[in-house]
């Protein structure tokens, strides 16, 4: 009918407006995404990408520009600009934090940053999926201060629980750098208590005071590793097993510590909610488990 192609048109144009915050503030959380997971976190009913392109053409063409991208084989990968990040933070919905960096240099990269960055994304698509914790609710990168230096994890994300986990993605750490990553994990958690406390409360650690909750009653959280694909690497599914085998006798691994892991193509094709989950160390065996039958650390 005339009419129906511009009457789409603004219909589109609209949608795009709609979410064009949504857009950045997902973008300033987790560095860089493509449209089609965008989508997949923003926009999950609609049939195309066609409302996203639309807000991050609109985010692009501001001046100064929120928003850049970079194209390559024929996929574009989105970031924020550092006026975006600015945008980002001003409206309040940003968990506060110090040296907040955009995705560009990871988007350029070719030495396989990009690609882990990416598979950060598909993972947190997976939660969102499953509803297990929403976009918003992931943090990337966060400095966690350990007398042997920061642990930084790959991600942190509140669980709709109301609990955390750290989130790690590898491609193509040496199991050696794996091993290494633990042991920081578990100066972390055995960091002495920061500040002196009060009458009404004994000082805390870190992680106590920023995961354990004011009743102290959460455990350490879960570290969980997502094994994805890389060229000229082994099957994530032989890097597990790997891995594995190198944590059975790493110090308070599935006692103060529990340690999970999963393979990406199973946790996109089942979601977190699914038995996709092996947890590592002494005692544990081959046996998966969903997130929620997770052990607790002591």
């Amino acid at each position: 009918m005339p009419g129906e192609a511009s009457r789409a048109r603004k219909a589109s144009a609209k949608a795009g407006a709609d979410i064009r915050g949504e857009v950045l503030l997902t973008l300033a959380r987790l560095r860089l995404a493509t449209p089609r997971q965008l989508k997949a976190l923003l926009l999950a009913h609609q049939q195309d990408t066609d409302h996203v392109r639309r807000a991050l053409r609109n985010l692009r063409d501001e001046s100064p520009a929120l928003v850049g991208r970079t194209h390559r084989a024929q996929q574009s990968y989105w970031y924020c600009t550092p006026a975006g990040l600015a945008e980002a933070a001003a409206s309040g919905e940003l968990a506060p934090r110090a040296g907040r960096a955009t995705g560009k240099r990871i988007a350029a990269s070719k030495t396989g940053l990009r690609e882990h960055g990416l598979a950060l994304v598909d993972t947190v698509v997976a939660f969102h999926r499953a509803e297990a914790a929403d976009c918003a609710d992931w943090q990337v990168e966060v400095a966690h201060p350990t007398p042997a230096g920061n642990l930084v994890p790959d991600a942190v994300v509140l669980l709709a629980g109301g609990s955390s986990a750290f989130v790690e993605i590898d491609r193509t750490m040496s199991y050696a750098r794996l091993v290494a990553k633990l042991e920081r994990y578990d100066a972390y958690r055995n960091a002495p208590p920061s500040g002196r406390g009060n009458a009404a409360r004994a000082p805390r650690s870190h992680w106590q005071e920023t995961y354990s909750g004011p009743s102290m009653d959460r455990p350490f959280p879960p570290v969980l590793f997502v094994f994805a694909p890389a060229p000229r690497r082994a099957a994530p599914t032989t890097r597990e097993a790997a891995f594995h085998q190198r944590v059975q006798h790493v110090h308070n691994v599935n006692y103060r510590i529990i340690v999970a892991t999963t393979t990406l193509a199973q946790l996109t094709q089942q979601g977190p909610g699914e038995p996709v989950w092996r947890v590592a160390g002494r005692g544990a065996g081959e046996e998966r488990c969903p997130l929620a039958a997770l052990p607790k650390a002591r």
